[in-house]
């Protein structure tokens, strides 16, 4: 090789698949998984049926969350010597709650080139059926598994004014359901689970009926929920213990046991503590 000639880098594609429905890729994504010299996958059989759907055969490297940083080094090694890859996920578009972002963030550094191919996801299919205002939205992938964590989570949004979208598993979406309503308030909220799929399911309700039927309810397959953002016409109650006490005996319904439950958790307070000072409050 010429002393001045270089060799060609390869180009990380950032393939979207379909979420369901085989029908939902696009043209030019079927080209590049055709094109490509080799494809990283999240699991390798389930885009293997993909592939075969589509009629093409081509070499899969598995990539996946436990590995994202050893087989992200392998994928570079392989885009250095001029190959070109396809980085797909299960279901939607890669990184977004999926393997992705640290293989894309490795070539960008490495100046490899990085190419969106773009197509499904479910957040945006949920955001476009929610009839819930999404001009602004704040994405929160899945939120944390463990219920103390979710609810200081859950804490820190409570006074956003625009929707909040999120995925949940179908283990966790009845106790997630019920922290949100607990947390947040109940509102409008958008449920969509198994989306594209044969057993398709997607409706608006309110975060007390759904938190209720989850309840009782045997659920298969991951959700996507659309929390409506608080009212900005709403009131902010303050961030004073006296001074919240006081606003909740006068602002809402909620009785003095409910108040106290509800403030202990917003300031994270015993609940004894609030409880004193409730009494105070309640017979003045």
């Amino acid at each position: 090789m010429p002393e001045n000639m270089t060799l060609r880098t390869g180009t990380l594609y950032v393939v979207a698949t379909p979420i369901g429905n085989l029908e939902d890729i696009t043209l030019r994504a079927i080209r590049i998984l055709g094109e490509v010299d080799m494809i990283a996958a999240e699991d390798t059989r389930h885009t293997r049926k993909l592939l075969s759907h589509l009629g093409i055969s081509k070499p899969l490297l598995s990539y996946y969350k436990d590995k994202e940083v050893s087989r992200g080094e392998q994928i570079l090694d392989h885009l250095r010597n001029g190959e070109d890859i396809a980085l797909v996920s299960d279901a939607g578009t890669p990184a977004i709650s999926d393997p992705g972002y640290i293989i894309t963030k490795m070539a960008h550094d490495t100046g490899i080139r990085v190419e969106p191919i773009p197509g499904p996801s479910a957040l945006t299919t949920a955001l476009s059926v929610a009839g819930i205002a999404a001009g602004t939205f704040l994405f929160l992938g899945f939120l944390p598994a463990r219920s103390a964590a979710r609810r200081r989570f859950l804490k820190t949004i409570i006074h956003l004014p625009y929707s909040c979208v999120f995925y949940e598993s179908p283990q966790r979406l009845a106790t997630c359901l019920r922290d949100c309503l607990e947390i947040l308030g109940d509102r409008p909220i958008f449920w969509g689970r198994e989306l594209t799929k044969v057993h398709e399911e997607s409706r608006t309700s309110t975060l007390a009926l759904l938190a209720a039927e989850t309840a009782t309810r045997r659920i298969k397959g991951e959700s996507v929920i659309i929390i409506q953002g608080k009212e900005e016409s709403e009131e902010v109650p303050p961030d004073d213990l006296e001074e919240l006490l006081s606003w909740y005996k006068k602002k809402t319904d909620l009785s003095l046991k409910d108040a106290v439950r509800k403030v202990a958790g917003d300031l994270g307070l015993p609940r004894s503590a609030v409880y004193k000072k409730a009494l105070t409050i309640w017979k003045s």
